[in-house]
This record gives C-alpha cells, sequence and structure tokens, in this order.
C-alpha cells in the first residue's frame, strides 16, 4: 500500500510540474525551443551514455531495451515490471560581454512504463522534446543611458507521449520502435521600443504576439547487442535511427497596443488580428531532422562498465517558414559521450554503500545552432548515484551535471549552468506462473 501511494503522489507531482516553464536559456528563442535530453538519470549521469541496457533500468533512449533476458532469480520466467519518473533542477549563470545574470528552473523530465510479456517488452510514457522560455531585452547603441531597443518572451514548448515495442530476437540481440505523438504550442511576442525626446517611453507601445499549436508523429528504431568476450567481460553496442519526420504547426498572429510602465509591466490596451492564411502561414509544416547513434562498451557485469557513444542529427533540415532570421541558420548537431558506472559490491549484506551504482561521464556537443557565424557548443561533465531502496533492486537515482553551452563572442551570452537531477527506478512482479493447480 505505502508504495501505491508513493506512486500516485509521484505521479501528482508530475502531471502539476508538467506545464512549468522548462528552461531558462536564452538559446530557446530559436526554432523550437532548448531540445530535451531524452534519457533517464542514470544515462545522464554517464555523460548521456545510453547503450547499456538490464533488467532493472528503463532505457528511454533504445526501444531495444525494453526486451531482454528474464531473471535466474524468477526461475528464468521473467523479467520485472519497471517503472520510472525523475525530475531536474537547474541553476544557470549568464554571461556576456555587457554583464551577467542568473536563472533557475525547475522540470519534469519523464514519467515511464516498461512492462515484460515473453520475449516482448512494452514501453510507453510521456516527457518533454523541447522547452521554450527566455525574456531577452537588447540595448539601443545610439544612446548611453540604458535605454531598451527591443525586447523578446517566449514560453512553451513540446511534448511526447510514446509507445514502445522491444523483441529479444537471441539472448544477446533485440530490436525495438517507439511510436511517438508530439504536441505543444510556442508562444512568443516582441517589442520594438518607441521614446519621446525627454527619453522616456512614449504613450503606447506595438507588441507582435505569434502562437503556434504544434502536432505530428514520428518513431525511434533502436538494435542492442551483447555478447560475453571472456569468462569476466561483456560487449555491449547499441544503435538508433530517428527518420526525418513533419509537424503540423497551427499559427496565430497578432498585434497588439501596450502601455509600458516605469517598471516595465505591460498593459494590453487594444488587440488586431493578423490574416496569416493570406500570407500563407496559417498552417505550416515544421521539419524535425532525422538522427543516428552509435556506441559501444566493456565491462564486467553487476561490476563495472565503460563506453562510448556518437550521435549525429541532421539539424540542417530544420526548417519552419512562420519563423525565419539572418541572424541564425542550422548546421548538422554532433555529440560524443564518455562514461560508464562502479558497483563496490552488488550483493554485499554489510555495506549499503557498497551495494550502490557510482556513475561518471563526460559529452561534447555541437547543437546545430549557428547564431553570427559562432557555432553553439557545449560541454558537460556528470556525476551519479544509485541508491537501492524497497526490495527487488529498486533504486533513487541522485544526479549532478555541471558545464557550459555557448560564447561571448559576436555579442552572444554563454551559459555556466548546474543541473541537479533526481529520479526513481521502481520494480516489481506481475506476471508469476502457478506452480500448483
Amino acid at each position: 500500500m505505502i508504495k501505491k501511494l508513493v506512486l500516485v503522489f509521484i505521479a501528482v507531482f508530475a502531471v502539476n510540474s508538467y506545464a512549468q516553464q522548462g528552461t531558462a536559456s536564452p538559446y530557446s528563442f530559436y526554432g523550437i525551443g532548448s531540445l530535451k535530453f531524452k534519457g533517464t538519470v542514470e544515462n545522464r549521469s554517464m555523460g548521456g551514455l545510453s547503450i547499456y541496457t538490464d533488467s532493472i533500468h528503463i532505457n528511454l533512449r533504445n526501444p531495444a531495451g525494453y526486451a531482454g533476458k528474464n531473471l535466474d532469480m524468477l526461475g528464468g520466467e521473467s523479467r520485472p515490471v519497471k517503472f520510472t519518473v525523475g525530475g531536474t533542477y537547474s541553476d544557470v549563470n549568464l554571461k556576456s560581454n555587457s554583464g551577467t545574470a542568473k536563472a533557475s528552473s525547475t522540470t519534469f523530465d519523464y514519467l515511464a512504463l516498461s512492462v515484460p510479456i515473453g520475449k516482448f517488452g512494452f514501453g510507453f510514457g510521456l516527457l518533454p522534446y523541447s522547452a521554450v522560455g527566455y525574456k531577452l531585452e537588447s540595448l539601443d547603441a545610439n544612446y548611453n543611458d540604458g535605454r531598451i531597443s527591443n525586447r523578446f518572451k517566449g514560453e512553451g514548448g513540446l511534448n511526447k507521449a510514446f509507445l514502445g515495442l522491444g523483441y529479444q530476437i537471441t539472448d544477446g540481440l533485440s530490436v525495438g520502435i517507439d511510436a511517438q505523438y508530439n504536441f505543444g504550442n510556442i508562444q512568443n511576442s516582441s517589442i520594438a521600443f518607441s521614446y519621446d525626446d525627454d527619453g522616456n517611453f512614449t504613450q503606447y507601445q506595438t507588441r507582435e504576439n505569434n502562437r503556434s499549436d504544434l502536432s505530428g508523429l514520428n518513431v525511434d528504431l533502436g538494435l542492442s547487442y551483447k555478447t560475453m568476450v571472456s569468462d569476466n567481460l561483456e560487449l555491449v553496442s547499441g544503435l538508433t535511427y530517428t527518420p526525418k519526420s513533419n509537424l503540423a504547426s497551427k499559427n496565430e498572429r497578432s498585434i497588439s497596443t501596450v502601455i509600458v510602465s516605469s517598471t516595465g509591466t505591460e498593459t494590453v490596451y487594444n488587440t488586431v488580428g493578423t490574416d496569416l492564411e493570406a500570407l500563407g502561414l496559417l498552417e505550416t509544416d515544421l521539419v524535425l531532422p532525422s538522427k543516428f547513434s552509435i556506441g559501444a562498451g566493456i565491462g564486467k557485469p553487476r561490476k563495472w562498465f565503460v563506453g562510448v557513444e556518437s550521435e549525429y542529427q541532421k539539424t540542417s533540415d530544420f526548417s519552419n517558414d512562420l519563423y525565419t532570421s539572418t541572424a541564425v541558420k542550422y548546421e548538422n548537431a554532433t555529440s560524443v559521450s564518455i562514461g560508464g558506472f562502479y558497483i563496490p559490491q552488488y550483493n554485499s549484506f554489510t555495506s549499503y554503500f557498497k551495494r550502490a551504482v557510482y556513475r561518471a561521464g563526460i559529452h561534447f556537443e555541437n547543437t546545430g545552432l549557428n547564431i553570427e557565424n559562432e557555432s553553439i557548443n557545449e560541454f558537460g561533465m556528470s556525476f551519479g548515484v544509485g541508491l537501492p531502496v524497497g526490495s527487488f533492486f529498486s533504486n533513487a537515482n541522485l544526479g549532478l551535471e555541471l558545464g557550459k553551452r555557448g560564447t561571448t563572442n559576436s555579442n552572444l551570452i554563454q551559459e555556466n549552468f548546474i543541473n541537479f537531477q533526481i529520479s526513481l527506478s521502481l520494480n516489481d512482479r506481475w506476471f508469476q506462473k502457478r506452480k500448483y493447480d
């Protein structure tokens, strides 16, 4: 009963927090926002490494992980039902040539369930794909009095509901597919300020408001292969592929006359809609680019593992006719993750911390954004620990990630971030063969 109450509490918390702003990054101004990491705290704590699969953790990045070998402790009859939920608190220091600022956000990251059925495994859940959350102001270079030239604000993002299927072909080889429904909206506004001769705001300002409601389907394909290369060493490898897909974008645009107070508060005086149908922009297609990843690693089962993974995304295909800018272009994105874990003694009866899983990793990424001819890159290092809780190999996972994104070149912004992550990975047995009639 206590376990069920815990699950209900987690689910309610996740639903309530799901609508919260999911990022504080100024780079979420571009495209569909900042792409969220599709993976668990366990993955992120190993630098984003996702090739490792086992019977007690859900792998959200490779649908082949839904399948797997049955557990010997269950008589080789089944694998546990797996439930996981996670969230992140981010603290970001923003730095530019003209100053610094701080921002923070708390987000729900994922909610998923995996159910074994023989050689098959099913998974389904909910997670954010991208997040928009920014408030940017630019100063008028013609004046030295701190006069604001433009203000930009945005919120929203894209979410994914997914249903996946994995199949165990042989003891070491499994394949899988995820079908994903993408949905969400992006809202943004911009003001070009005007002033009177005394340098004060004029009575009325003009604000452009945009909203895009997004929806569409896409799939992820995955393969996982394991084999023992010696009595103690296991080779683990995996690859995933996401084909290019389109999202339908239903758009709205309006122009508001607003009164801006001396403190910056905006009060709407009136609003007039824009005929986007006449401009051919009422409904547009947004292209989500294809993505491919491959990786391999080696380790001793239930003791240690280290691996490397590379991901390539054809971000240059990204497009949306509603939002265009000469200052930004999209180039193909790449990333490399290196990481692993260590377990002192998984079956220790004398030390709780010897049964814990200790994780670490680093990642390097070209995000695919190019602004003012500057590629926006990211580097991060991460650490984590998986703490046993309850029974049946359930665990609580804590993660810490430190890194930086962007640059101060060309008057851009560098983000120095610290992410604190927490998740629960709970296991249970639902299906048992009857021993006696």
